[in-house]
């Protein structure tokens, strides 16, 4: 008999403890809402399980789960369902991932920009991807993420005040 899957349930428990943070991470940052970010995270590792994709190292993996998760989230994005939730579901926050107030604003303003800046903006900081690296995950040209930095630093500093730190 043929074996369905190329991963054991070994390898896959070790992606999810390696990358599972991270992934959540991305997802709460890009749907705002901790229940669908859990969803997405899910459907992230489903998507894993169920995928013949060999990598060619740990770079690759995480580079895969990210463009996944993304889409994922995407996804969740424009279903049309959403647009029949009540107010009330999107009014809740994010866990506290840290407990500095001054981080935490940070997190909310990241949070409040526009999908395309958000994505890039979390890459860029928090993850630690170059301009080069997200726009080959992304698909897009170098000056296009180039410019959604700009654009999101832009916002950010109207959002925080002047003494933001665009780096």
């Amino acid at each position: 008999m043929k074996k369905s899957l190329l991963r054991t349930d070994k390898e896959i428990s070790k992606l999810y403890e390696t990358y599972a943070d991270m992934v959540y991470r991305l997802c709460i940052t890009l749907l705002k809402n901790p229940f669908d970010a859990e969803d997405a995270v899910q459907n992230t590792f489903l998507k894993l399980i169920h995928s013949r994709k060999s990598f060619e190292g740990p770079e690759h993996e995480k580079a895969w789960l990210i463009v996944t998760a993304t889409n994922t989230c995407k996804d969740t994005l424009r279903r049309a369902s959403r647009r029949d939730e009540p107010l009330d579901a999107w009014e809740m926050q994010a866990p506290d991932l840290n407990s500095d107030p001054a981080t935490a604003d940070v997190l909310d303003a990241v949070r409040s920009l526009p999908l395309k800046y958000r994505t890039p903006v979390y890459l860029y900081y928090y993850e630690g991807y170059s301009g080069a690296e997200i726009a080959a995950l992304l698909h897009r040209p170098a000056s296009t993420i180039r410019n959604y930095l700009y654009e999101a630093r832009k916002e950010l500093r109207k959002q925080l005040g002047g003494d933001f730190d665009a780096e």
